[in-house]
């Protein structure tokens, strides 16, 4: 009776825009439906617990369901009865566990007493239904504005982030949280919770100031939301073409302190800008220089144990090739597993990329998942690195820089399918759009 009535007030607050006649609609419509299954419940649970406040407008009216419902009611009798005196709060709490995220955010703009129980410290967020990860589109040569896609309501939402300074950035994400790198300057590291806009900028971390390359990992615990980020720095060393600097450095949101963990000097490759954490290890994409003639392949992947952090042992010494000539790759943790996502290369063409390939780590063997079909990939491009990939859960999200089109591949149901088509319009032919997707979340703060 729970989900019926859960399934069945959801549909009434996604269908209502307006939250002020939804105020009102909503109260009626649930008396109506519930009075006759709850009338024997106990009584009112009283929480004098604080919470955050967070304004309805973070979440704006869908882009792409922009229409007005009317809100007039016809003519029927309005009702004095009182919610409070029917339904308990036990009961409400069950329900909004089934909400999507979007549709929760819009139920606490109804009345005080929804609001308080969604941001009381005893909601069931650990019974909440799994909400599926969001991807956040926008512009990569102008402001940080954009719209992030609901894969479960299969809806744009409107959505800022004030935060960020610049578009130009590197990302990671995890449990919630988003973490931001700028570009220009990459002392600049800042952590943020999209839906809540709860943000804080971390201490500069140690190291090079200007490296010539860099990549942000993030890992956060979902039962403490104590979080860590790893910071790859590769810089060449002076004087020497074929010797480079690579180092990682790591912050701890419970100290709030950035620790130096470890350095290697590589030689005939290069860090690169893309990285991701699976299991406390530290998966890095690297780079062939080419200086001593290693130009196939062009990439290779080291692994460095977080937890462990074994010195004295080569990372260069236990690297993994990858699975065949890619253009471009792209790390991914999908559950805990390590998932790549990489441009294929034509044969003797090193620079053109002919699909997209997704392969998974298997105690440093690559399985490969799937390929790209040829219709899906036509409109990517064709030269070398082409496409934006970000993932979490069982879902990878791959867009064109060139396009606003956005391709998923869930991978628990292998199955390729568009979203809705981004309300983002295309300015000038030569504008670039860029994403990344993020687990929404209202109980997680930096």
């Amino acid at each position: 009776m729970i989900y019926i009535v859960c399934h069945l007030l959801f549909r009434y607050l996604d269908r209502y825009g307006n939250i002020y006649n939804c105020f009102l609609e909503a109260h009626i419509f649930f008396l109506q439906v519930i009075s006759v299954s709850v009338c024997s419940m106990v009584g009112l649970m009283e929480d004098h617990s604080s919470w955050d406040y967070l304004s309805p407008d973070h979440i704006k009216t869908p882009a792409s369901n922009l229409g007005v419902v009317s809100g007039a009611n016809n003519g029927s009798k309005e009702f004095s009865v009182s919610l409070d005196a029917v339904v308990p709060d036990d009961i409400l709490e069950r329900i909004f566990t089934f909400f999507p995220i979007a549709s929760m955010i819009r139920a606490t703009a109804v009345c005080k007493r929804w609001y308080g129980i969604i941001y009381s410290s005893r909601f069931l967020w650990t019974h909440m239904s799994p909400q599926r990860p969001w991807y956040f589109m926008f512009t990569s040569n102008e402001s940080a504005a954009g719209y992030a896609f609901d894969p479960i309501l299969r809806k744009w939402y409107d959505l800022d982030l004030p935060y960020i300074v610049k578009s130009c950035c590197f990302v990671s994400s995890a449990c919630g949280l988003v973490c931001f790198m700028d570009n220009d300057n990459r002392s600049i590291i800042s952590v943020c919770n999209p839906i809540t806009k709860n943000s804080k900028r971390l201490l500069e971390p140690p190291g090079e100031t200007l490296p010539d390359y860099s990549s942000i990992a993030m890992k956060a615990d979902r039962l403490s939301h104590k979080y860590s980020i790893t910071l790859a720095k590769s810089k060449q060393i002076p004087g020497d073409f074929a010797r480079w600097d690579f180092s990682v450095y790591i912050y701890d949101s419970w100290s709030d302190t950035w620790v130096a963990s470890m350095s290697e000097v590589f030689i005939g490759w290069r860090g690169g800008d893309d990285s991701v954490i699976c299991d406390g290890v530290l998966y890095c994409l690297i780079h062939s220089t080419g200086v001593l003639g290693n130009v196939n392949p062009r990439h290779g992947l080291i692994m460095y144990d977080l937890v462990g952090r074994s010195f004295g042992t080569s990372l260069m010494q236990t690297s993994i090739p990858v699975p065949c000539s890619l253009t471009c790759g792209r790390l991914v943790n999908l559950k805990e597993k390590l998932v790549l996502v990489g441009g294929i290369a034509k044969h003797n063409r090193p620079d053109i990329i002919k699909g997209i390939g997704i392969w998974e780590l298997h105690e440093k063997q690559w399985h490969e998942i799937t390929r790209m079909p040829h219709k899906l990939f036509q409109g990517f491009g064709e030269f070398d690195d082409v496409f934006a990939c970000s993932g979490t859960d069982d879902l990878v999200y791959i867009q064109s820089y060139g396009a606003t089109a956005l391709l998923i591949f869930d991978m628990m149901h292998k199955q390729w399918k568009w979203s809705m088509k981004c309300p983002v319009s295309k300015r000038f032919p030569l504008q670039l759009f860029t994403g990344f997707c993020f687990e929404p979340r209202l109980d997680i703060s930096t």
